[in-house]
């Protein structure tokens, strides 16, 4: 870790503070958005443009890269993101920042394809499970400094905003000063869905139900906060609490998932998120909102992981990362219906409505979860490859940087076997 710390730090850095200028822009926005009277299903289409923006980016980037290389790609789509977080507070308006987002989130992921080419590029076959974790650690801290921030300033005025825009700005000093020569970009052919759906049914539905649930935790929280009447302080806690549940509960549940059957672990975590959704709904009080939030965060992370695990497991090596653009596409498509979703249900129902949704959600991921058990035999423990940290709003390149690792698990144990075989 320390190895990869040392020769990444100043990548780790700019991403970190890039994933501040974009934790702020959603806490930010929702609160925003209800002081200029936008309705809450208004807000639910500006935080879902921001998943269609990120699912075109991230089909479209890698062309863009091909095009005109790395440095240029970075840089121009670094300058449109600190434009467009200073260009909110001017255009109040729900089409608007619609808008905004989408083209926002097509920069964001073309910005995390070009940063995670350069972290695989740093890495090599020792420390490229150790370089995602660290990353992916980066990648939350960030997000939760960044709900800090949001208490410094008056959401009404323009401060808040300039700040993100400021930090988004200098994160590309360190990364375009110190980055490796630019990476060979490649990516790898494609499995259709209808052959990724035989394969792996399971991992297909779950990740479009646990990819929407992710979007309308990362999405809406700040509307639900807001429509809820929490201060600003208690929003930001509030928020932080997910992604300190994601930090915290990523590596236990890692650990568990090479000792327990995936499916298992995949329906135990969806039901402790619906229980900590249900709790939150039906039990009144700021504590039980927080330790909910803990919890909901801390399973939706390592259920996007556990759900890629249990695909790969049933994957050949050679189809890995050929499977990596169909479970992107898939959980795309989830994040951006389950905004949506959350902002139909709260207009009637209220705030409670986004704990409703999630509790819905990850309860069908259950149920098929537990239908699937009936139908296939699960795979032995000790014949699945080891789980691999990867978050929902990961590139293509991070989601292909997690197959390679798994695929270069299977190998090992493939050969270890053989060894033993050989032995006896």
């Amino acid at each position: 870790m320390i190895q990869v710390l040392g020769s990444s730090w100043a990548l780790l850095l700019g991403i970190m503070l890039l994933m501040v200028g974009n934790g702020i822009q959603g806490t930010l926005l929702g609160i925003r958005g209800a002081l200029e009277g936008f309705s809450t299903f208004e807000m639910s289409i500006v935080m879902s443009s921001y998943f269609a923006g990120f699912l075109f980016g991230s089909r479209m980037a890698p062309e863009l890269i091909r095009k005109v290389g790395h440095i240029r790609v970075f840089a121009a789509l670094g300058s449109f993101i600190s434009a467009v977080l200073i260009l909110y507070p001017t255009l109040t308006d729900p089409v608007a920042w619609s808008l905004l987002r989408l083209f926002i989130g097509f920069c964001f992921s073309g910005v995390y394809v070009t940063a995670e080419s350069w972290l695989n590029n740093a890495a090599d076959n020792q420390n490229r499970g150790k370089a995602l974790s660290l990353y992916l650690i980066v990648q939350m801290i960030g997000i939760i400094v960044a709900q800090g921030l949001v208490v410094v300033g008056d959401p009404s005025g323009f401060i808040l905003f300039v700040i993100p825009s400021v930090l988004v700005s200098i994160a590309f000093a360190p990364i375009l000063l110190s980055v490796s020569p630019t990476p060979p970009f490649d990516t790898a052919r494609r499995l259709t869905l209808r052959k990724l759906f035989e394969i792996s049914p399971l991992g297909v539905i779950g990740i479009l139900f646990v990819g929407a649930a992710y979007a309308v935790m990362f999405g809406m929280a700040g509307v639900y906060g807001t429509e809820a009447g929490l201060s600003k302080e208690n929003l930001s806690y509030f928020v932080a609490s997910f992604y300190l549940g994601g930090l915290l509960l990523q590596y236990p549940i890692g650990w568990l998932s090479d000792r327990i059957g995936r499916r298992v672990l995949i329906i135990a975590a969806a039901t402790i998120g619906v229980v900590a959704s249900l709790t939150a709904y039906l039990i009144p009080g700021y504590g039980t909102l927080l330790l909910s939030a803990f919890f909901i965060g801390g399973m939706m992370g390592p259920l996007y992981g556990l759900l890629l695990a249990h695909t790969n497991d049933y994957l050949e090596p050679e189809e890995m990362a050929a499977a990596s653009a169909g479970m992107m596409f898939i959980n795309g498509v989830g994040a951006i219906v389950g905004p949506l979703a959350a902002g139909w249900i709260m207009g009637p129902l209220g705030a409670g409505g986004f704990f409703l949704v999630l509790g819905v959600l990850l309860s069908v991921v259950i149920a098929y979860a537990v239908w699937r058990s009936t139908q296939r035999a699960a795979i032995p423990v000790d014949e699945t490859a080891g789980y691999v940290s990867v978050m929902p709003q990961a590139s293509p390149v991070a989601v292909e940087l997690a197959q390679e690792i798994y695929v270069e698990a299977r190998e090992d144990a493939q050969e270890s076997v053989e060894e033993t075989d050989a032995k006896v």
